[in-house]
């Protein structure tokens, strides 16, 4: 894909009071998630630990996670962004054929790098990526980080009642200045009734948005493209706004 068909996330940083301690399991290195933040709804989200040595370290047992390695500040070493989810039961349903349906909150982190093989956090973000709310959606997170360390979140949800359009949503950002900053997005509305297929790619260090509307149905509807031009703004921070559909 081009950077500008490649582009999308949102994100919240709020207010956070810690609790509680995290640590590191000496016998096994696993990390425990005791380490929790008060967040301003007045519930708590679990915090990944501040190193590891790989993805096992870092996600605790029993946490599903997808992960993306590349170098986001440039300097030679392969860093590590992962979107872990955790299995608490309390935020769990069971179905009476036993599927389960999660509705844990999951947690977006970025870990920098070391010389000696290490990964030491960055930053983590626990309240900011969409959750599952009922039984009728779900949504799945995929992560890449291109080989000019530009890191793209795919976020993607299928929803059985209440919408009949598939959302898929990629978000582009980019390490400069000490913080990464939203480059660009990509929105992506399917019809699974009718097959209009609509995206909306914005490029914010052009300022240019590009709609395209088309059929997967239909292969004689002629795709339809439009050009526009954005208001120049300041770049928006990751964490400054909440992903979403």
């Amino acid at each position: 894909m081009k950077l500008l068909s490649l582009l999308t996330l949102f994100i919240v940083t709020p207010s956070f009071a810690i609790s509680s301690e995290c640590r590191l399991q000496p016998d096994c290195g696993v990390y425990t998630p005791l380490h929790t933040r008060e967040g301003q709804g007045g519930g708590s989200s679990p915090l990944l630990p501040p190193q590891g040595t790989s993805v096992e370290t870092i996600v605790p047992q029993g946490w599903q996670s997808t992960y993306a390695e590349g170098d986001l500040n440039k300097d030679g070493i392969a860093d590590l962004v992962l979107v872990a989810t955790p299995n608490f039961p309390e935020n769990q349903k069971k179905r009476d054929d036993g599927y389960v349906y999660d509705f844990n909150q999951p947690i977006l982190a970025i870990y920098w790098g070391l010389a000696d093989g290490t990964f030491r956090l960055y930053k983590q973000y626990p309240e900011i990526l969409p959750v599952n709310e009922d039984e009728f959606g779900s949504i799945d997170f995929s992560l890449n980080i291109t080989n000019k360390g530009v890191l793209q979140l795919y976020v993607e949800g299928f929803f059985s009642v209440g919408s009949c359009n598939t959302p898929k949503h990629t978000y582009v950002y980019r390490y400069q200045n000490d913080d990464f900053y939203l480059i660009g997005e990509e929105t992506r509305e399917f019809s699974r009734t009718t097959g209009e297929d609509v995206s909306v790619s914005t490029n914010y260090l052009t300022h240019k948005t590009l709609k395209t509307v088309s059929n997967g149905f239909d292969d004689s509807v002629r795709p339809r493209s439009a050009w526009s031009n954005l208001p120049h703004t300041p770049l928006r921070r990751l964490g400054e706004d909440e992903t979403g559909f």
